[in-house]
């Protein structure tokens, strides 16, 4: 069991972010936006808190691994 990489972790949610942000903002059901700075601070909030999220997730769980689980196995 190897710990996670918390920084491709957080590189991966940054593209899952922009992923998100550009399907909500292409979408034909997608109410039009008030022109390119708010089509722009929607696509960095996105990247942003997605790359967070996921790199929280990531050091949390190798916090939780090694304080619960690789302890136990010792």
């Amino acid at each position: 069991m190897q710990p996670w990489n918390t920084a491709r972790a957080v590189i991966y949610g940054a593209a899952i972010g922009f992923a998100a942000a550009a399907v909500k903002s292409f979408a034909p059901w997608s109410e039009p936006h008030g022109g390119g700075l708010a089509v722009i601070e929607e696509f960095a909030g996105a990247t942003l808190a997605f790359a967070l999220l996921c790199g929280i997730a990531a050091a949390l769980r190798n916090f939780v691994v090694r304080r619960l689980i690789w302890r136990e196995l010792r």
